[in-house]
């Protein structure tokens, strides 16, 4: 059975749709959408990530290797095509680069509600990534937020410390019409921390140096900054002067590999998507759906949309 999927070659255009493996599974999947996770994937697509960050960031399904060529890629909506007699024909999501036809196993899939329109279920991978930031947050209803990077992962970071968290939300970006964004998705919005309250919690998702700087400064007394950028093989400079030792502020990594200290005791990984899942219920978040490329133009339309200066939010590819 023949099977194509997306590849990072290396090479000048760097896109390539090229056969894929199958792989292994009880269940024959056929996609229907898959997300573009920007950020992360254009690292890979650079070959940036970290010789010793190998091993740690492979995937079970991804072929070839970081050194590239590699087939990568994490948010994947899916038809049962072949499988489980209660699964024909659903819709379900699972973690699979972009593959028009694969295997998957039954415990690697999640069954999506009927209702869930299936391009808002690839931001599933994503959803979780904020949930996992906001569970390790722990940041009380009302208090003031600031989440300094108005991307994907910052726009639904936001989008759950107000919804899970009840906090006084403020999205940050130099983009000025994310502003329309942040109020589709009910949250404040400036264009920097310049005459911000001092907040709580600082949620940083730029992958900025300067980003970082101004999340910490935002800070109140014993603020906490999440730091939820991934950065590659940069070196990134960070100004502990100043306020930071005066006000006991303090910076902690959320990733999305461990579910949060505050709830790992109690909830497990596929938990934990369930819940994100859950969370995907409002049609508010279908704003964050600005682009979508076909998955057989993919080797002409996805470059641009990989670039850095890329307009837009999040990015599916249609099948």
């Amino acid at each position: 059975m023949a099977s194509r999927a997306i590849w990072y070659t290396g090479e000048t255009k760097n896109v390539a749709l090229r056969k894929a493996r199958l792989g292994e599974g009880d269940l024959l999947l056929e996609m229907v959408h898959s997300g573009l996770s920007r950020g992360t994937e254009r690292i890979v697509a650079e070959g940036r990530v970290p010789k010793a960050e190998h091993a740690r960031m492979a995937l079970p399904n991804q072929e070839g290797s970081f050194a590239l060529p590699i087939k990568y890629g994490y948010a994947a909506v899916a038809r049962v095509r072949e499988g489980d007699a209660d699964l024909q024909g659903r819709l379900v999501f699972t973690m699979h680069p972009h593959q028009d036809l694969f295997h998957a196993h039954r415990d690697a899939v999640h069954v999506l509600p009927p209702d869930l329109p299936p391009r808002r279920a690839t931001l599933a991978a994503n959803m979780e990534t904020a949930l996992n930031a906001v569970w390790d947050a722990a940041v009380p209803p009302g208090a003031r937020v600031a989440v300094i990077g108005g991307g994907l992962v910052g726009c639904l970071t936001a989008y759950l410390a107000a919804r899970v968290s009840r906090a006084d939300v403020t999205l940050i970006d130099k983009i000025g019409s994310r502003a329309a964004i942040a109020s589709e998705l009910r949250v404040s919005f400036a264009s920097s921390v310049d005459g911000l309250p001092p907040c709580h919690t600082a949620f940083h998702t730029s992958a900025s140096a300067g980003g970082l700087d101004a999340a910490i400064h935002c800070l109140d007394f014993e603020g906490q900054v999440i730091e939820m950028s991934w950065y590659g093989d940069r070196e990134v400079p960070v100004r502990l002067g100043g306020a930071f030792h005066a006000q006991r502020l303090s910076i902690r990594c959320s990733q999305v590999g461990h579910v949060a200290a505050p709830r790992r005791a109690s909830t497990t990984h596929a938990e934990r998507m369930r819940t994100a899942i859950g969370l995907m219920d409002d049609p508010a978040l279908d704003c964050l759906l600005t682009h979508s490329v076909p998955f057989d133009e993919a080797e002409t339309l996805l470059p641009a949309r990989l670039a850095a200066d890329a307009d837009g939010i999040a990015t599916t590819i249609d099948y």
